[in-house]
């Protein structure tokens, strides 16, 4: 570990952060690459030109020290900021949009940040990349999977992490949420049971509205627990 000597005296520069940072956003978040790439792009954009707040993926891919408080955290520093940024975009803390030629740019969810955005979304404002292709996330956009596992059963382990990603492939997004809510109804924080759901409703069919399968009752915590030992 390397050691902080601690800050200098004298006048230094800042980078604030809304008080809502401190108490809505850092107690939920509990992957370390969402929470370095979060705060590396307040950073920078506190510190561009008021006509440029947005940050560009090929800005931070160029960014070395960004990259190198990211590695060991995935199989790449690139790998890395890339799921840190997806990650925060899915919480809702930054906006992504899209230019046709390729370039992806990242805002803050802040009055500031959505004012931008919907200036380039009415062709009010053009950004260096060119037309954007459409909004990628937006303020309420539903949570991935990623979002849902950690709001509804915990701390996220990358041996799960693959797992969730063909999940999230291979069924619906309503389903994958129904499942999510029945495992909470009964009790069973648990993805090999969020799993079989899927599982079952891809075999057998799933009942709309229902959110069960037909003549199915899921298990509760308790029978769950007996299944499995048998």
């Amino acid at each position: 570990m390397k050691e902080f000597s601690g800050f200098p005296g004298g006048k230094l520069a800042y980078t604030p952060l809304p008080d809502l940072f401190f108490s809505e956003l850092l107690p939920v978040i509990n992957d370390l690459a969402e929470l370095k790439v979060t705060l590396h792009v307040f950073w920078r954009l506190h510190h561009k030109k008021s006509s440029e707040q947005y940050v560009t993926l090929q800005e931070l891919l160029g960014d070395g020290a960004m990259l190198r408080g990211l590695q060991g955290l995935d199989p790449t520093p690139e790998a890395a900021l890339r799921q840190g940024l997806e990650r925060a975009v899915a919480r809702g803390t930054l906006l992504h949009l899209k230019s046709k030629g390729g370039e992806h740019y990242y805002f803050a969810n802040s009055a500031r940040g959505r004012g931008t955005v919907e200036k380039v979304l009415l062709g009010e404002l053009q950004l260096g990349g060119g037309e954007v292709l459409a909004e990628q996330a937006e303020p309420g956009k539903r949570p991935n999977i990623f979002v849902l596992y950690e709001q509804n059963i915990g701390l996220l382990q990358p041996i799960i992490a693959d797992e969730l990603k063909d999940a999230e492939r291979n069924y619906p997004q309503d389903w994958i949420e129904d499942a999510f809510r029945i495992a909470v109804e009964n009790n069973v924080r648990n993805w090999k049971y969020i799993r079989r759901i899927l599982e079952r409703w891809a075999a057998e069919g799933k009942d709309e509205g229902t959110g069960r399968t037909r003549g199915k009752t899921w298990y509760t915590e308790e029978e769950y627990r007996k299944f499995i030992k048998r």
